[in-house]
């Protein structure tokens, strides 16, 4: 139950939900039942899968662009996608990032950025801020 607790939370975390995995990964290190390699895996897993959804959303969301419910100006979405176009996939990098990260992943997919590019640049991305964390946590407590 505590690790799919996690892989929702850090899935959840990926998307525009604004939710935080790190405090459920954090408690799941203090309960000290898994490893660190699991929990890393479980959590990286997750937030790398929701990033892929955002991707994907990104891939459809021009097709609502001018319905009057959509939550984002056309001239917002024009200056995410030169944002993104002046920095290139190496931005994705930077999809660990809270605020900005998880509008970068829905900018790839609406610009069409190879899914697999998308894929292994998210993966180091994800994955290297939980290892982050873990590390920092370890040397601290």
């Amino acid at each position: 139950m505590t690790l799919y607790l996690l892989f929702i939370s850090a899935f959840g975390a990926a998307t525009l939900l604004p939710l935080q995995s790190e405090a459920v990964l954090l408690g799941t290190f203090v309960q000290g039942k898994y490893a660190a390699i699991p929990l890393i895996a479980v959590a990286s897993l997750g937030n790398i899968l929701g990033s892929c959804v955002n991707w994907w959303f990104g891939l459809k969301i021009e097709r609502y662009k001018n319905k009057t419910w959509f939550p984002v100006s056309e001239a917002k979405m024009l200056q995410a996608q030169g944002i993104y176009q002046k920095y290139g996939y190496w931005s994705l990098l930077l999809s660990w990032t809270p605020i900005i990260g998880d509008p970068i992943t829905l900018i790839a997919g609406l610009l069409k950025e190879n899914f697999w590019r998308f894929l292994l640049l998210v993966s180091v991305a994800k994955t290297g801020r939980y290892v982050f964390v873990y590390f920092i946590f370890i040397n601290v407590f």
